[in-house]
């Protein structure tokens, strides 16, 4: 597998950057602020920019602000994100459960879970799996679940890969790679394995499954590695709001300076 992936790789680092890749790129983007200091004219001033000519995918910010956001972003298409479990992932699953349920009672349409991987980790790998379930649970049918690996605290490829392959059969709709809150954060080898997971169980599973790179994701030449890895593996035509995703705000401003 490692050959296969270091293949993929190489050839992601030849994609093309076009204007038009650059301007997907802009309708891809969670924007995000989830720094511990945030005050409603930050959110307000992350709302703005949402607002570009394509507007980006999702807006993602802590729970507290989801009725503001909501109020600034209504009638727009512009999907409300949240973070729960985050960003040390050791929260207790009763607590997850109602920050999930009060979340979408305030607007949000989507939730970022941070999955208990010191708990997978340690051995406890079914009650790991259950704790996704039960955020399944609570989300219900119609809310986009992601869930936060933090590929950056996982051992090796292979753990990366079972932990994939076990939260999406415990009802995860996205693979994400990290908090951005770690040292390291998303790579082009935990990437590819992702996607390869999500190939491999996109047939046998009644929901549609996607990617989002996040965490240390600040340049064009980055991002577009990640979209050319999604397109090789899971073919050219995969890549959209729907099931790809870029956690990388500072992208946007990069983005909109470039075109």
């Amino acid at each position: 597998m490692l050959e296969k992936i270091q293949q993929y790789i190489s050839d992601a680092n030849h994609a093309e950057l076009t204007p038009a890749l650059i301007q997907q790129m802009a309708t891809l983007i969670d924007l995000t602020s989830l720094g511990e200091s945030d005050t409603d004219s930050q959110i307000a001033a992350l709302c703005q920019k949402a607002m570009t000519p394509q507007h980006v995918a999702a807006v993602c910010v802590y729970p507290k602000f989801i009725p503001q956001v909501a109020t600034l972003l209504r009638g727009q298409a512009v999907k409300i994100a949240t973070v729960v479990n985050f960003p040390a992932g050791l929260d207790p699953i009763d607590k997850v459960q109602q920050d999930i349920r009060q979340s979408l009672q305030a607007g949000a349409h989507e939730i970022d879970v941070v999955f208990p991987y010191q708990r997978y980790l340690a051995g406890d790998k079914m009650g790991a799996q259950d704790f996704i379930r039960q955020c399944r649970s609570a989300c219900g049918d119609d809310v986009v679940l992601k869930v936060i690996l933090e590929t950056g605290a996982i051992p090796s490829l292979e753990v990366i890969s079972n932990i994939s392959s076990d939260v999406i059969l415990a009802g995860a709709d996205f693979l994400k790679t990290s908090t951005g809150k770690i040292a390291i954060g998303a790579t082009p080898e935990a990437a590819a394995v992702m996607l390869l997971a999500i190939k491999g169980l996109q047939p046998s599973v009644k929901r549609k499954l996607g990617f989002k790179a996040s965490g240390g994701v600040r340049t064009l030449e980055q991002a577009a590695i990640y979209i050319e890895l999604a397109q090789q593996i899971m073919g050219a035509e995969w890549v959209s709001p729907q099931t790809f995703r870029l956690g990388a705000s500072q992208l946007l401003d990069v983005a909109l300076q470039t075109l």
